[in-house]
Formats: C-alpha cells, structure tokens, sequence
C-alpha cells in the first residue's frame, strides 16, 4: 500500500481526453494524486506524457473530462526537461532559486533578510549549498536540476511535476535526484508527479505509477500496473514482463513492431520493446 494511502487528495485527474488534429493524443486517463505521494509518468516518446503535463499546468484544454485541484496560483511546481544557460550568463545557482520567490513580480526584487533566509533554506533543502554560488550555466547536469527543484519549490507548492529530470544525468547524479525527491515528498508533504520513459531508476521510491501507452493509462501501484495482463490490455497485445537481475523489462511479443529503447545511466536499465 502506498504511503500516502488515506493522505489528502491533491490532483484529480478524471476521465480526460484530449484529440488534436483528429488523433486522440490522451484517451479517457483518470487518477489521482495524494500528499506525499511520489508518483511515476511512465512512457515512451509520443505516449502522452507532455500533453497530460501540459493539461494539469492548465496549458492544454480538454476535449473531455476535467482536472481538479490545481486552481489556485502557486500550488503547482514545474521543472522542464530542457533548460538551456550561456554557461558565461552572470547568474547564480542562488539567484536562480530567488527568482522562483518573486520572478512573477515587475521590477528586481528587494534584498531583504527574510528573502536571503528564504532562499538559503531552499539551497539546503536540496543539498546545493557547496555550488549555489557558481553560475548555473556552469554546473553539472544533476546540480543543475537540485537548483531547479528549489526554484519550482519556493512557491510552496502542493504538486511538483518534473518532467524527464534523469533523461541526461548519469547513473550517480539520477540516482541523488530520484532520493532527494523522494526525501521531499515525505518531509513536506508534496505530491510529485514525475515523468520518465524508464521505470527501473523509479522502482525503490515510487508509490504509484501511471503507465502511459498511445494515450491510455494503466495506473496503481508498480506491483499493480507492471503485469503481462495489465500491460497486454494497455497495449492491445501481448506483452511480457520480465525480471532479470533486478530489472524489469517489457517485451513486446512475436509478430508486432519492434522499436527497443533502452535508457542509459541506470544499473537498473528498462529494455522495452513496443
């Protein structure tokens, strides 16, 4: 049972569908999220996991259905998958993380002592107090994304949605970013929702999953949703699944398209074949 069985719910996402130039991108998807709750958005590429972002951060309309609990300004995080800074920008990994207080507002921001507090709790909060005053530009890919994480977190939010945070981390920096939101989760009570297109890096901390496949969804905890029924039914034909050395793989099988993918910087690497 997951953690935060019994939490408070923070995200309903019910029954939604979303056709875009006559193709159905999202199909009838429906679950929710719950304080505390570290959830997994789990997809290949064109499975639908940008668009369900993009519903629930209120940037896609709905062609049927509906999104509840994310009304009110503030109360969803966002860490993008690619974010791009000229390593020669004079913008520190602090400075960043004080954007996320005040960004929103005209004009610079007024220094104060409550706004430095503020920000230093965020650099800590994320393990990024040896690097916030480097430029952001410059930094690692896995420090790059503890200062975004603080960024998306100065707000308070209730949801934080990150989208393909390990896809360019190698195996040590995903593995530090998979714990500490996992740690956030927990100690402050905020519901994540993290999309990935391998499942295996997620597998220790992950409460739920929501597994997406040419629109539609299979959602419950890993044990639930990763199961040749399950996934056999989310895809339309047999599917096996397999566990080798501590991975999982899905297997597509004989007689249908084959397209592996394989995820590197994981000792956990998913080999899917769809």
């Amino acid at each position: 049972m997951p953690q935060a069985a019994g939490a408070p719910v923070i995200l309903g996402v019910d029954d939604v569908s979303v056709r875009l130039g006559g193709r159905t991108v999202l199909d009838r998807v429906g679950f929710t999220l719950r304080a505390g709750e570290f959830t997994g958005l789990i997809g290949s590429n064109g499975a639908g996991k940008t668009t369900l972002f993009r519903v629930i951060l209120g940037l896609q309309a709905v062609s049927s259905g509906r999104v509840t609990g994310t009304g009110e300004r503030g109360e969803v995080g966002y860490v993008p998958q690619k974010f791009q800074l000229d390593p020669d920008m004079p913008l520190r990994g602090r400075d960043l993380v004080g954007l996320g207080l005040d960004g929103h507002r005209l004009g610079l921001p007024l220094p104060s002592r409550s706004r430095r507090a503020r920000v230093q709790e965020l650099v800590e909060a994320v393990g990024a107090g040896a690097f916030a005053d480097a430029r952001v530009g410059r930094l690692s890919g896995g420090e790059q994304q503890r200062i975004l994480i603080a960024h998306a977190l100065a707000s308070r939010p209730r949801l934080l949605l990150l989208d393909e945070p390990l896809a360019n981390l190698d195996l040590r920096s995903a593995q530090e970013v998979v714990r500490l939101l996992a740690q956030i989760a927990a100690e402050q009570r905020i519901a994540i929702l993290i999309s990935a297109h391998e499942m295996n890096p997620l597998l220790p901390v992950m409460d739920r999953i929501v597994y997406l496949a040419d629109g539609r969804a299979a959602t419950g905890t890993a044990h639930e949703v990763i199961r040749s029924d399950v996934l056999s039914a989310l895809y339309g034909h047999h599917v096996d699944v397999l566990r080798v050395h501590g991975r999982v793989l899905v297997v597509a099988g004989a007689g249908h398209d084959e397209h592996p993918f394989e995820a590197a910087g994981s000792d956990h690497d998913t080999v899917e074949i769809v």
